[in-house]
């Protein structure tokens, strides 16, 4: 496949912070950093939007916040929404954004980020072999692809795959198929319930959005989700 590199945007009020996303960018090996703004005002002057495929968006800015920069946006491009602060993380997801990342950003969390863009613009550089896996359903084995899992769902004595093209019955229990996912890209937040935390919509506090489902957030689940999010 060939590789796609992605040209990235960085909108942050702080020195310190525009410095650390761009040392991020350069060593990542299919981003280029296409241009680095000061505040909202001077990156809506430069049309930062228009030839950009991913932009790292600061919320709190002086002169125009990150939401009203993002509702003026004709053209909107992937958005990763950087704060120190995670109390703006249920409001980032209202508005569709790709993630949320807290500063300081690691490296580590920054990878899985621009990971999710890469799905979301099927510009990944390859499918490993962990990037599925194979469930016994009706005497048969059936390959599923992570990324077509929107959620899983108890069902008695089977767990229910919701995936893109079908409903999947596989005999096992929520415990044992949730330790066979991968836990940067699911998240059990109910007993009932594992989803995939690239499908998420909007949550509360008590529900979170899959794929127009809602579904209940279990408060010991909370935190888990936030810290899943970048938002802990």
């Amino acid at each position: 496949m060939e590789i796609t590199i992605l040209k990235s945007v960085i909108i942050d009020d702080c020195t310190t912070h525009r410095t650390v996303l761009k040392r991020l960018i350069e060593n990542h090996p299919d981003l280029v950093l296409e241009g680095s703004y000061r505040n909202g005002i001077e990156a809506k002057n430069n049309g930062c939007e228009k030839n950009a495929d991913l932009i790292f968006l600061d919320v709190e800015m002086p002169f125009i916040d990150g939401f009203d920069l993002l509702e003026s946006f004709k053209k909107r491009p992937q958005v990763i929404m950087v704060s120190g602060k995670p109390d703006h993380a249920l409001r980032a997801f209202e508005y569709d954004v790709t993630d949320y990342l807290l500063k300081p950003v690691s490296p580590k969390r920054f990878d899985m980020a621009i990971k999710k863009v890469q799905r979301n613009t099927g510009t990944m550089t390859g499918q490993s072999e962990d990037e599925h896996i194979f469930v016994r359903s009706n005497f048969r084995k059936v390959r599923v692809d992570y990324g077509d899992i929107k959620w899983v769902e108890a069902l008695g004595d089977y767990v229910k795959l919701i995936t893109e093209k079908k409903n999947i019955l596989v005999l096992t229990s929520m415990k044992a198929f949730e330790q066979k996912l991968p836990e940067n890209r699911f998240l059990r937040i109910h007993k009932s319930y594992i989803i995939n935390l690239d499908r998420i919509e909007n949550f509360t506090s008590t529900e979170v959005q899959v794929c127009g489902k809602q579904m209940p957030l279990s408060r010991k689940r909370k935190s888990r989700l936030l810290d899943a999010l970048g938002a802990g």
